[in-house]
């Protein structure tokens, strides 16, 4: 069979772009997924895809999808790779669709300040374009030089600047992308619509499990004139959360808004915070004299609710620092887990889950080496928590799955038992799949039958979204029509 399907797909596309070669396959076992890449650097063996391919435009990517769906032949979507939870984890049956040659920038509208491209343009690229004309894309994850711009609206990105310029689903403005049966389909370019339901929406978040998206339109915005920024020591993290809340109730916000708890303000800037202080940082900017403006709003509230003035530095340091991940290449190839874990709750409930995740894992996980929180994307009516972790576990990769699995298993459980929702930005991929019943409730069998419909075989990224089991395609059917 593995033959005569690369045969098949090589008269689709160029030999140079149908590549089966073993060695290649290796560097397509996994995507940036910390389970994955421990257990494999303590001798696990990993799933290589059948073959990659790659689609140089949105036709080669329909005749692909096409074929394979006709042939019953699992498709996994592969961006950047630098997705944590497996979104791009592929098994030994699935060709894998690499979108990195679509990477061309379309148009650059000034009158309407949008700029479209394909959709394996990476991050840091479009960015780089859009500065030198004036522009940015106001969209900042710390995988800006790895994430590829359809990767991000397929996983319902965050950046660290979303509580002004909002989160990717705010700043797409339309899209083309490909069903799994080949059809190519366009959302158009407008600035609202009320024309029924919004069908980006069965696309933005979807994580390549109900077509492939090929087009991206994304608003841009002229590069800030004004800059204000300031750190403030607070009293801890419950506190911190309060403040946040008082001025998001007041209409302000700011670019930046960061509440680190004592563990990271110790371990950042330890220099300035005293004892058990947390550190919020502040960032504001826009037009001339905006940001002052907001600034100085922000610094009276923060102040007149016991926050400690630490001046521009940290933020300015932070700045700097932001997107430093040397640090996960080195702990994993020794064995160690370092993760992350970014849910989201409503005011009345974030601090209660800070709490209690905190609290859980340092009494119930042995193998823990630490717990750290802080929150960086808030809204009038909640916020998120970003934990980071570290655990050693046992050099084996039953044991590392294991310890892993106990630490993930214990945030889900306090943040859905504390009206939380399971993700705020990284999206679910394979590993957060089993929760999504949970998390969607009443309204899981309508997940269900969209990918029924969008999906009709079951080819699209199985066990991603929804919880099917890596590699039980013949059972994907039965699990997406709720039998």
């Amino acid at each position: 069979m593995t033959d005569n399907v690369i045969s098949e797909l090589k008269d689709l596309l160029d030999d140079n772009r149908v590549h089966h070669d073993p060695e290649l396959l290796t560097d397509y076992t996994t995507d940036t997924w910390p389970l994955k890449l421990v257990q494999k650097a303590v001798g696990a063996a990993m799933d290589r895809p059948l073959c990659v391919v790659q689609p140089k435009n949105t036709n080669e990517t329909a005749a692909l999808l096409q074929h394979l769906n006709k042939r019953d032949i699992a498709v996994v979507p592969y961006g950047g790779g630098s997705g944590v939870h497996g979104g791009a984890q592929p098994n030994n049956e699935s060709v894998m669709i690499d979108m990195g040659n679509m990477c061309d920038i379309v148009e650059l509208d000034e009158e309407n300040l949008t700029v479209t491209t394909q959709p394996g343009i990476v991050h840091r690229n479009l960015e780089d374009y859009l500065n030198q004309h004036g522009y940015i894309s106001g969209h900042y994850p710390q995988s800006i030089d790895l994430a590829q711009i359809g990767g991000l609206v397929a996983t319902r990105s965050a950046g660290q600047f979303s509580t002004k310029y909002g989160n990717i689903e705010n700043l797409l403005v339309g899209l083309e992308a490909v069903l799994p049966t080949g059809e190519i389909v366009r959302i158009k370019n407008v600035p609202r619509r009320s024309t029924g339901p919004d069908l980006s929406q069965l696309l933005i978040g979807s994580e390549g499990t109900m077509g492939i998206i090929t087009e991206i339109t994304l608003k841009i915005f002229p590069k800030p004139a004004d800059r204000w920024m300031c750190a403030y020591g607070i009293k801890n993290m419950r506190e911190g959360l309060h403040i946040i809340r008082t001025f998001m109730r007041e209409g302000w916000n700011p670019a930046v808004v960061r509440l680190h708890d004592q563990m990271e303000a110790a371990k950042s800037y330890s220099d300035i915070v005293n004892g058990e202080e947390s550190i919020l940082l502040i960032l504001s900017e826009g037009p001339e004299g905006y940001a002052q403006t907001e600034g100085k709003a922000l610094d009276k509230i923060i102040l007149e609710q016991g926050g400690r003035s630490l001046g521009p530095d940290p933020v300015e340091s932070w700045l700097e620092h932001r997107n430093n991940t040397g640090e996960l290449q080195e702990y994993t190839s020794q064995g160690i887990i370092i993760d992350t874990i970014e849910i989201a709750a409503n005011w009345s409930d974030i601090a209660t889950i800070y709490e209690k995740v905190t609290e859980r894992l340092r009494k119930e996980v042995p193998e823990l080496l630490l717990v750290t929180g802080h929150s960086s994307h808030s809204y009038p009516q909640g916020t998120n928590m970003y934990f980071i972790l570290a655990a050693h576990p046992p050099k084996d990769p039953e044991g590392v799955e294991r310890v892993y699995q106990s630490i993930w298993q214990k945030v889900m459980e306090v943040t859905l038992e504390n009206n939380g929702t399971i993700c705020h930005h990284h999206g679910i991929g394979k590993l957060r799949a089993s929760w999504m019943p949970q998390e969607l409730g009443s309204a899981y069998p309508m997940l269900k039958k969209l990918k029924r419909i969008m999906d009709p075989q079951g080819i699209m990224n199985i066990g991603t979204l929804l919880p099917v089991n890596e590699g039980e395609k013949e059972n994907a059917e039965s699990i997406y029509s709720g039998n």
